[in-house]
C-alpha cells in the first residue's frame, strides 16, 4: 500500500514543479536579441534537479519549460528548451547528489548549478547556431549566462527555503 502513495506523491510534486517553472518562465519575460527571451525559470529547473529523482526532475523542467514557450509564442524553441531544461535538471541532480557529502549542500548547489547553467548557454548558442548561423548567435551567450547566473542565485536560496520549511 505505501508504494502507490509514495508514487503519487512524486507525480504531484513533479507536477507541481512543472507548474511553478512554467510560471516563472513566464511571469517575467525579458526579450533577447534573437527572438528568444530571459526568465526566471532556471531557477526553478534547477531546484527540480535538486529535489526530484533524475526522471522526474528532467521531465518538470522540460515540461515546465517547454509549455512557458508555447503559451509565450515560442514554439519554435519548446522542442529545444524541453531537452535542454531537462539536460540542465539531470546534470544539477547528478552534480549535486556527488559533491554535497564532501561539499555541503551550497557549494554543491553552486558547482552543479554552474554546470547545468553552462549547459544552458551552450545548448542555445548551438540550436540558435542551427537556425541564424552561429556568428549571430554569439549576441545572445552573455544575457543568457546573465539568466544562468540569476538562476543559480534564486534556485540556491529556493532550495534552502524548502529545506528550512521541510516542504520536500
Amino acid at each position: 500500500m505505501n508504494q502507490p502513495v509514495n508514487t503519487t506523491r512524486r507525480v504531484v510534486t513533479a507536477a507541481l514543479i512543472a507548474s511553478l517553472t512554467c510560471v516563472a518562465t513566464m511571469l517575467i519575460k525579458i526579450p533577447s536579441p534573437l527572438k528568444g527571451y530571459l526568465n526566471l525559470g532556471d531557477c526553478v529547473v534547477l531546484l527540480a534537479g535538486w529535489v526530484l529523482s533524475p526522471v522526474y526532475g528532467f521531465l518538470a523542467a522540460g515540461i515546465g519549460s517547454a509549455l512557458a514557450d508555447i503559451f509565450s509564442g515560442y514554439v519554435l524553441y519548446a522542442p529545444a528548451t524541453f531537452v535542454i531544461k531537462g539536460c540542465m535538471a539531470l546534470i544539477a541532480h547528478s552534480g549535486f547528489r556527488w559533491c554535497r557529502k564532501t561539499l555541503g549542500i551550497t557549494p554543491s548547489a553552486l558547482l552543479s548549478g554552474t554546470a547545468a547553467e553552462l549547459l544552458m548557454v551552450g545548448g542555445y548558442f548551438v540550436f540558435e547556431g542551427l537556425l541564424y548561423g552561429f556568428v549571430p548567435s554569439l549576441v545572445n551567450i552573455p544575457a543568457n549566462a546573465v539568466q544562468g547566473a540569476a538562476g543559480i542565485l534564486l534556485g540556491t536560496a529556493l532550495l534552502h527555503m524548502f529545506q528550512k520549511s521541510k516542504i520536500l
